[in-house]
């Protein structure tokens, strides 16, 4: 569980790195499963979005009671989980994330989510580790993000430079099996992976049943796949009574 000074720190900071590891067999069974998936659709060799669009596999690690239970303490006891994701960035060839709030991609009213971060490997400043904004989430908003095509960004969308600033960030080093949990509106990015290790982390996207996840906003080119998400109540009831928790197969959509 979360000590009480790393709720306040979470609310505070808009993150905390609990005092928790997933275990060794664990952690290798996520890696294994991270083989497969690309065995079998090499286009995310090195990001996926939706995994859970394409294999219920990764559902599993979701249904961690420690992982739910700290979740809990920062969203209240109703609780949905409505995406996974796989960030993989291979040795040498890991593209750079640049600074973005998640929310801009979301179509969750009200806008809330905690995401749970997985190290899948270690997580270093050399290897690209998440960096975060501390305090940036507090205005309870969006700032400004603009179209980015640079080649290799891994994201559309990036802050506009005058949002935020970056001298203030703090990397976010993990060991493999370490996770950190971020809010929504938490400004936050990586650096390529120039080493010549492999950094892969895996999201988990929790969001109270306060909120609806409205497919009907979707729009561009994420939308298909946002529509064929499927929610999976993972603690309480729908407190919305909206929710849809049609079990969407893989391929459905």
């Amino acid at each position: 569980m979360l000590t009480n000074l790393q709720i306040q720190q979470y609310q505070e900071d808009g993150f905390v790195i609990p005092d928790f590891h997933l275990d060794e067999s664990t952690i290798q069974s996520i890696r294994d499963d991270h083989t497969r998936f690309v065995e079998k659709f090499p286009q995310f060799y090195d990001y996926c979005g939706a995994l859970l669009v394409y294999d219920l596999a990764f559902l599993n690690y979701a249904r961690n009671d420690t992982i739910l239970n700290m979740v809990e303490q920062v969203l209240g006891s109703n609780i949905a989980l409505w995406n996974s994701s796989l960030f993989a960035k291979p040795a040498k060839v890991g593209s750079k994330t640049p600074w973005h709030q998640d929310g801009e991609y979301w179509p969750i009213r009200p806008l809330a989510t905690c995401s749970v971060w997985i190290a899948v490997d270690d997580s270093t400043r050399a290897n690209g580790c998440l960096r975060f904004i501390p305090g940036s989430h507090r205005s309870r908003r969006l700032s400004s993000h603009h179209q980015n095509v640079a080649k290799g960004l891994s994201l559309p969308l990036e802050l506009d430079a005058d949002q935020f600033d970056e001298t203030a960030s703090v990397d976010i080093e993990l060991e493999a099996g370490q996770i950190s949990m971020h809010d929504v509106y938490l400004m936050h990015s990586s650096e390529p992976n120039l080493s010549n290790k492999p950094r892969r982390g895996m999201t988990l996207r929790f969001m109270p049943t306060t909120s609806v996840y409205r497919r009907d906003l979707s729009s561009g080119p994420s939308a298909r796949i946002d529509r064929a998400r499927s929610l999976f109540l993972m603690k309480g009831t729908d407190v919305s009574g909206e929710n849809d928790f049609r079990l969407r197969l893989p391929g459905d959509y």
